[in-house]
């Protein structure tokens, strides 16, 4: 049985997005932000939302419990701080929050005194995608199926 930890993040994470996209609607405000204090311009893809959704719910499933303090760091990066030495930034906590608040709504993350975790219904979504994907690995790379 393949296991959503078997398949690499980036292929996992774009079939995640595109079935979380039609689950979830994209705030208003999700065009114009930035998504971190070290970030100087919004993001460019039109689909960064879903695969920022996508990717937390991956992060919540292999670190859980987790907070928004430590997935924030998470998505942090150097703070260009002209000539002075670069400093960690973090990533931008409503971002994570509002994404965080979609999956609690469909049930696939929980709320717990610790953290966040992954519930049955998240860890199902995810081994789907991953069975998925392992399936069109196999199509186009016959040679990895001793891998998967």
């Amino acid at each position: 049985m393949v296991n959503f930890k078997d398949i690499p993040p980036e292929t996992l994470i774009r079939e995640v997005s595109s079935k979380l996209s039609k689950e979830i609607e994209e705030p208003k405000w999700a065009k114009e932000v930035k998504t971190g204090q070290h970030k100087e311009r919004g993001p460019n893809d039109a689909n960064w939302y879903y695969i920022r959704v996508a990717s937390l719910l991956r992060k919540v499933a292999v670190n859980s419990p987790i907070g928004i303090e430590k997935l924030a760091a998470e998505y942090g990066g150097k703070v260009d701080r002209g000539s002075k030495a670069h400093h960690a930034g973090k990533g931008s906590r409503k971002v994570i929050r509002n994404a965080l608040q979609d999956l609690e709504k469909l049930g696939y993350v929980l709320k717990n005194k610790k953290g966040r975790s992954i519930s049955s219904a998240g860890t199902k979504l995810l081994n789907s995608a991953a069975l998925n994907v392992s399936a069109e690995l196999k199509e186009k790379i016959p040679s990895m199926e001793k891998y998967i």
